[in-house]
């Protein structure tokens, strides 16, 4: 396996422009801006993955919220989303503080690392299907570059999607048949030829502001999912 370079990787990530649509769409909404955040100047370009580089866990969503991460550069950082979600992280003892405010809050995870199928934010949170394509590079170069992780936290079915057609992509003849399908704390394991042990699949209902408010996914059923993780990640 090819050396990643983190670096590099960022950059490319913060530089892409191949999807005019979302490019066109992150930049006009850094713009217009929502009124509370006039004042500020946003991000408004393509979102790197945040965390740790050693991290045994990743955290993978879909896509930067309009004014979250598209506003403050950082993954799930800035909307209600993050809140639930770095507060989640905290409490596991994952986060170094319960809110993640911005790129230089001094912030740092421990044994996590969190990443989105998609890297701009997408109009209607609906990236196409060419699009995810066109970023599925450099989610293949996260994992490649995780070389301890063992557990993928899949924040919704798009997610799942995108580590089992990774898991096909690498070792076709070890992909679980049929495909194991999503659903909350769903588990699935992913035998890949260059990662032993194999990897560890866990389901789990995005943390969105829909998802949340409504009570389809609340504090103690994503606390238990994190604990879960944390359990998979040390299995022998």
């Amino acid at each position: 396996m090819a050396a990643v370079s983190w670096a590099g990787l960022e950059r490319d990530v913060v530089g892409c422009t191949r999807c005019a649509r979302l490019i066109d769409h992150c930049r006009e909404t850094a713009r217009v801006k929502r009124r509370r955040y006039r004042e500020e100047t946003y991000w408004g370009r393509p979102v790197p993955g945040f965390g740790d580089r050693s991290a045994r866990i990743l955290f993978l969503g879909l896509a930067p919220g309009a004014h979250g991460a598209n506003r403050t550069g950082r993954m799930f950082t800035g909307d209600r989303s993050g809140e639930f979600f770095y507060a989640a992280l905290h409490r596991a003892g994952l986060a170094s503080a319960p809110a993640s405010v911005s790129r230089d809050d001094g912030l740092r995870l421990r044994d996590a690392y969190i990443t989105n199928v998609c890297r701009c934010a997408p109009p209607a949170n609906r990236p196409s299907r060419d699009e995810m394509e066109h970023c599925r590079p450099f989610l293949d170069c996260e994992f490649d570059a995780l070389r301890r992780l063992r557990v993928i936290v899949a924040l919704g079915r798009i997610a799942w999607d995108a580590a089992l057609r990774r898991a096909r992509a690498v070792a076709p003849g070890a992909f679980p048949k049929p495909a194991p399908a999503f659903g909350h704390r769903a588990e699935a394991t992913l035998a890949l030829r260059h990662r032993r042990p194999p990897l560890a699949l866990l389901g789990c209902y995005h943390p969105s502001q829909q998802n949340t408010q409504t009570g389809r996914l609340t504090r103690v059923m994503f606390d238990a999912v994190v604990r879960r993780a944390q359990r998979l990640a040390v299995r022998p």
